[in-house]
């Protein structure tokens, strides 16, 4: 199963960033190139343990909708969302936030995930999904990481 990490550092303190993280507007913005948005679920505000949220957008000319739900939750230092509806045959991912020992975050986005249809599902992981999910967690961050240096 493949499985990847990104890690970004942030000025800021690790309860902002993990806030920030939780709040389904946040995720949506950062996603606005592929016009993400929750369609069902938690819709708006912030994410807690059990809460699920259905994302709808737009990946390779396609709409996906794809449920997870909020498995773990330990404020301020990590918490995991996971598929239970949606085009992976399996979604894990863990977030991760820790001090950096400077007043600022370390976060750490463990993914692991598989895509279904057995052999084409292997190829499709090789060829785009292990380059192109890498990529969407890093714009993500980077969005994290703005809003949580940005005062307020």
């Amino acid at each position: 199963m493949p499985r990847f990490e990104v890690t970004t550092g942030i000025a800021a303190l690790p309860r902002r960033v993990f806030d920030l993280s939780l709040e389904v507007d946040v995720h949506t913005a950062s996603m606005a190139g592929s016009g993400e948005r929750a369609v069902g679920g938690v819709t708006s505000g912030r994410m807690r343990l059990g809460d699920t949220v259905t994302w709808q957008a737009r990946h390779f000319g396609l709409r996906w909708r794809m449920t997870s739900r909020i498995s773990a939750c330990e404020p301020p230092g990590y918490f995991v969302d996971e598929q239970v509806a949606g085009p992976f045959a399996r979604w894990h991912h863990a977030h991760h936030f820790e001090p950096d020992g400077n007043g600022g975050t370390v976060m750490r986005d463990i993914v692991e995930f598989a895509a279904p249809l057995g052999p084409l599902g292997t190829v499709a992981e090789r060829t785009v999904l292990g380059w192109y999910l890498p990529r969407l967690i890093r714009l993500r961050n980077e969005y994290v990481r703005r809003a949580a240096e940005t005062a307020g």
